[in-house]
């Protein structure tokens, strides 16, 4: 949108501008229209930083979390109170 806009525009929303706040406002409202950009622009870097560092904390977990070998299988539970099961064999009587 900002990309379109020209020298001949600028100077006409100058002369505008000239118009309406008066010379000795217009410095002022540049002066504070400047702080607020720079704000605006520290806080949208402070931003992506933050992003960034919690992207690569992540990254940094998961990798840890592939790296950890698997936890063996567990072994099957037998009830301790369980009796051996004896076969018999096919040439004993009972």
């Amino acid at each position: 949108m900002l990309g379109s806009i020209g020298m001949p525009e600028l100077i006409i929303i100058f002369v505008i501008a000239l118009i309406i706040f008066g010379p000795r406002k217009l410095p002022e409202l540049g002066r504070s229209l400047g702080k607020s950009i720079a704000e605006f622009k520290k806080a949208s870097n402070e931003l992506k930083s933050t992003l960034e560092e919690e992207i690569r904390l992540e990254e940094q977990r998961s990798s840890i979390e592939a790296a950890k070998p698997a936890a063996p299988p567990a072994a099957p539970a037998v009830a301790p109170h369980a009796e051996p099961i004896v076969e018999r064999g096919a040439g004993h009587s009972a």
